[in-house]
């Protein structure tokens, strides 16, 4: 069963930087692609960001230029640096990978909350 764990959420003022990690366990191969979704409180959840396994990323178009993706050093591990965080950022960032047979996972989540 393949479980993704999310950190390094938390609370920082507009400006500031936040780093997430995600790690999804219990597969033996590598995802096809993994990213971060987030949905705030009354919306939808949106794209924030997605890699793939040879390194192809994707944006969403309010964090473009701010935030970057990029796979760690174990397999199946990814970071989101987040820079130059904005009130519009508050939202529960989701973990999601895409394993070629075993379909889609998604985290649990982690908040992040900007304040001014």
């Amino acid at each position: 069963q393949v479980q993704l764990v999310e950190s390094g959420g938390g609370s920082v003022q507009a400006g500031g930087s936040l780093k997430l990690s995600c790690v999804a366990s219990g597969s033996r191969i590598r995802s096809v692609r993994m990213g971060w979704y987030r949905q705030a409180p009354g919306k939808e959840r949106e794209l924030v960001s997605t890699i793939t396994h040879d390194g192809l990323t994707t944006y969403g178009d309010s964090v473009k230029g701010r935030f970057t993706i990029s796979q760690g050093n174990a397999m199946n591990n990814i970071m989101l640096q987040m820079n130059a965080l904005k009130i519009g950022d508050t939202a529960v960032y989701y973990c999601v990978a895409d394993f070629p047979l075993e379909g889609r996972y998604w985290g649990t989540g982690t908040q992040v909350t900007v304040s001014s």
